[in-house]
Order: C-alpha cells, then structure tokens, then sequence
C-alpha cells in the first residue's frame, strides 16, 4: 500500500506573474483564466543554472523578459543566451528589457556563452540579442562570433539565433546568416496594424523582407518567427500575416499568448482560449510551415529543440 503524497511536495498551480523570481514590484495582479497557471517543478536545477549564468556574467532573456516559462526551462537546463549586454535601444511596449544607453560589447563574450552551452550540456543553443542601433553593425559581428564560438566548443549542435530586424541593411543580415546558424528567428510578434502602437521604430515589411533575404541566400537555414496574440488582433488580421509568412518562406511558426509583464507595458486586450491556438497550429500547418508551436504559454524558443525536430520529421517525409 503507497502512502499520500506530502502536501508540501506538490507542485502548486502559480500565476506567471506571482513568481518572485520572475515578478516586478509594479506587475499588474490580472485575473488569469485557469488555463495560464502553471505548477512550478521542483528541485535545484534552476538554482544551479543560475548560478552558472551569474559566475559567467551571462544575461538571458528568459531572465530580461519575464518569461513564465522560466522555471520549467531552466529547470530542463535549457536557457535562451542574451548578448550585447542587458539594456535595449528601442522602446518596444510589450517588453520589459531595460532601455537606455548600452555599454560597448564585451569581446570575451562569445566565448562564454559558448562555454555556458557546453556546461549545460545543451545540444540545441538558442541565442538572442537586445537592440543595438547604437552600434555602426548593430551587433551583427557579435551574432557572427557567438555563433562561431558555439560551433568550435560544440560542433554537432543546433545554434538557433534570434535577432533584431538590424534596421534593414542587407549586408549585416547576411554577416549573421554567414556564421551558419542552422535556424534563423526573426520574429514579427504582432500584425502590421498594431506596429505603431506594439512596435514602434521597426517595420513590418522590413522584417518580412529580412526573412526572405536569408531564405534566399541560404535556402539550408530554417527561417523562422513569431506572434503574441491578444493584442488586439482580429483573426483576418492573423491570417493575411501567415499568409505572408509562408509568401516570404518562413519554415516555423510560433503563436503565444501575451502577458503584460509590469504596468509600464500594454494591458492584455484578450486572453486567447486554447482551443483557438490549437485551430491556428492546424491552419499553419494547412498553409504549408513545416512546423507550428500553437499555445498559451508558448514562446520563441520555448521547447525549441522540440520545435525543430518536428521541422525534420515534416521535411523528411516531403512536406512542402
């Protein structure tokens, strides 16, 4: 006969936005329907990432951005890199990055984060960036090297980048498609109507075209990008944006729920039921992307190894 389980050692039901860890003094206490709570794993793996991140002088997004997935990820041992330090250049208002006047890129840099993957173990390296329009490449030769350092530590691993729209100069997209990551992330995280108030300062037919122009140079690299929905988007406003997705060859498609992460940012205008991310995951897959990660809780590179041996498995068996 098996005894009951100790209450204490029960994973609880929390709201993103509760966790100390993850939470501002100013965050927005929302009323969340059931399905955007999650039970934290237990156990100190993510203290033990953390720890590893701090010894190195690593940033993350996970960490920048408040991300609900923090805990489950880290505690995986799987963390998305942040580099070009922890302060933006652009004022993105659904972000809770810090804006204001970087510092310089540290050089060695590259090669601790390349480190940090090694550690960690990860076969699958996922690395972002703040913007950097401060900098004459904005941080493209800093994506070129973190690549080149992850390639030499650890030669059969995925390197996935996420980057900024780099204003739209051509030659500093291709510095980093040159590096050779095996997935390009570039994500457009609205519909084109919402840009002025979501996305100030970039384009939607830049970062449209910013995907096609990797796609075109180096048809090997999975392109890849993103939506958070409940902005305020209506579903032909979603549809025409896939639709364009897949015009400009754009391989992975990630839909997520937004959660306002402090009240500096914009008020959730709708929380999508879950049965309507699963209807965008079948649509995605009607038009053609060779992988779709359809859901609350999911974001860019939540899950992204998962994510990209769906990729393999749809083109292995001649999914167009």
């Amino acid at each position: 006969m098996t005894s009951a389980p100790d209450p204490a050692a029960v994973p609880r039901p929390v709201h993103p936005l509760r966790d100390p860890s993850l939470r501002p003094l100013d965050a927005p206490r929302e009323r969340l329907p059931p399905w955007l709570k999650k039970r934290l794993p237990l156990g100190d793996a993510v203290a033990r990432v953390r720890a590893l991140l701090d010894g190195k002088e690593l940033h993350t997004v996970c960490q920048s951005a408040r991300c609900p997935n923090l805990n489950e990820c880290w505690s995986r041992r799987a963390a998305t890199f942040m580099i070009l330090g922890d302060v933006c250049t652009r004022t993105c208002r659904f972000c809770t990055v810090p804006k204001g006047k970087p510092a310089p890129p540290d050089p060695r840099e590259p090669e601790r984060v390349a480190g940090a993957a090694e550690e960690l173990g990860l076969a699958h390296v996922v690395v972002t960036s703040v913007d950097r329009d401060d900098l004459l490449d904005q941080g493209a030769s800093h994506f070129a090297a973190t690549i080149r350092a992850i390639r030499a530590r650890l030669p059969g691993a995925v390197v996935e980048v996420l980057t900024p729209d780099f204003r739209g100069v051509g030659s500093l997209v291709d510095a980093v498609a040159d590096a050779e990551p095996t997935i390009f992330n570039h994500n457009l995280e609205t519909v084109p109507r919402l840009y002025p108030r979501v996305r100030p300062g970039a384009g939607y037919e830049r970062s449209l075209a910013l995907l096609a122009r990797v796609k075109e140079g180096h048809p090997e690299q999975v392109t890849k990008s993103g939506l958070m929905l409940g902005l305020g988007e209506t579903a032909e406003d979603l549809e025409q944006v896939l639709r364009d997705l897949r015009d400009h060859r754009v391989d992975v498609l990630t839909l997520g729920q937004y959660l306002r992460p402090s009240l500096a940012q914009l008020p959730v205008e709708r929380f999508v039921p879950p049965d309507e991310f699963a209807a965008w995951a079948r649509r995605g897959r009607e038009l053609g992307f060779l992988s779709v990660a359809s859901g609350p809780f999911v974001r860019s590179s939540y899950n992204a190894d998962e994510v990209y041996r769906t990729v393999g498995a749809r083109a292995g068996a001649g999914t167009s």
